[in-house]
């Protein structure tokens, strides 16, 4: 198996700070900031376990991300990356989520995406584990 390494670099024709900002933006839980790196009519396809669905705007967008992420609960990302893919930025991240004090109820998503834009993310194609029960060591496989 052959590795290469290459040095990251901060060219903004990349898209890098807008992927950085966004993910930034949802490890503080502030979805109005992460509708800030969204084109006004962003296209958002997902791929959810409930089915697929699409959006197509900044607003809704931010929504929904809100409708998973945001609320009372504690929220943590407790994994992240980005890198790219050819013309596509990619990011990925886990989440856990447990109601205040209750640690021993959390829950954990992984989604990860692929993004297209510089200045703004234009389109999102994300795939999303859903909220499984968050296992210790000992848990079991089906």
């Amino acid at each position: 198996m052959h590795t290469r390494t290459q040095e990251a670099t901060t060219d903004e024709t990349q898209g890098w700070p807008i992927v950085g900002l966004l993910l930034d933006a949802l490890t503080r839980r502030d979805f109005d900031a992460f509708g800030d790196c969204l084109a006004t009519d962003v296209r958002f396809r997902a791929l959810v376990p409930r089915g697929p669905f699409e959006l197509r705007s900044a607003t809704e967008t931010a929504d929904r991300f809100r409708t998973w992420f945001g609320g009372t609960e504690t929220f943590e990302v407790i994994d992240a990356s980005v890198g790219q893919l050819g013309t596509r930025l990619y990011a990925r991240w886990r989440i856990r989520m447990f109601p205040p004090g209750d640690p021993e109820s959390a829950r954990v998503a992984e989604q990860h995406l692929f993004t297209t834009g510089t200045d703004r993310i234009e389109s999102i194609d994300l795939l999303c584990s859903g909220f499984h029960p968050e296992c210790v060591p000992t848990c079991a496989l089906p």
